[in-house]
């Protein structure tokens, strides 16, 4: 069987001295490889391990679950954010009631670009949304996060230097290996038809879409919620509210 990764994570009730060791002798014993390991959030523990037997997990659960001075509360196969979390040692917030929207405040860039990175590598379609006021960040995360994903960026629309609103793309801009970036308030309501034509097509095409204000972009467009499969937010405090009339407003004062 070929090598198959887990995520363990653990609270500590008890940090006693050689807690970590006993737990790592009882992996290493079983020929379980730990990958990485970190602190996640306080008192809890996360582990990314390896085995090519499923059984030796089961086992190890299980007898994991003996041990007083600690509570197993995750055992499965990694997803993206386990993997996070053991790097950065945090877990992304993630909305209990609508499960595809993920926050971010400014003094996560790190971890969000991370985040954007890891999404950008995965092949096929996707349409990312990501919602924050003006000059929180929001494009230069995009960016970094393609750099990080070793993916070249091309913008569709945009007010990042000037307004940008495109017509048509080179072949090479076409790529759809590429990270689109569309601003959902200049694509819809600063736009022209032929822009609109080029937008509708590469949003039908089999590749990666950042939208910067996905709600005006929803509410101005024929396109729908549903279409989007992420929802990002980024903030500058965890308090601040996104308030789309003062974007407006302010791109209107802009242009």
């Amino acid at each position: 069987m070929e090598p198959k990764q887990w995520y363990m994570e653990y609270k500590i009730h008890k940090n006693r001295p050689g807690l970590l060791g006993d737990i790592a002798s009882m992996l290493g014993m079983l020929e379980v490889n730990i990958l990485t390991i970190n602190g996640v959030e306080g008192q809890t523990r996360g582990m990314l391990l390896e085995t090519s037997d499923d059984e030796k997990i089961s086992l190890m659960g299980q007898m994991l679950n003996k041990v007083s001075n600690i509570t197993i509360t995750a055992l499965r196969p990694p997803k993206l954010v386990d993997i996070l979390a053991v790097r950065h040692g945090r877990y992304i917030d993630r909305d209990s009631d609508d499960r595809k929207t993920f926050r971010f405040t400014r003094d996560e860039l790190g971890l969000l670009v991370d985040f954007l990175g890891e999404l950008f590598k995965r092949e096929g379609n996707q349409v990312i949304g990501l919602r924050g006021m003006p000059r929180v960040g929001k494009t230069e995360s995009i960016i970094a996060g393609s750099v990080c994903a070793m993916k070249r960026w091309t913008f569709v629309s945009s007010t990042l230097l000037r307004q940008t609103v495109r017509s048509q793309l080179s072949e090479e801009e076409l790529n759809p290996s590429n990270v689109f970036i569309i601003d959902g308030i200049v694509s819809t309501i600063r736009s022209n038809e032929r822009h609109y034509q080029l937008l509708q097509d590469i949003m039908s095409a089999p590749s990666t879409k950042v939208i910067e204000h996905p709600d005006i972009f929803i509410r101005e467009s024929e396109y729908s919620y549903d279409d989007i499969d992420i929802i990002i937010e980024l903030r500058n405090n965890p308090g601040e509210e996104i308030l789309y009339d003062t974007i407006t407003g302010t791109y209107s004062d802009d242009l």
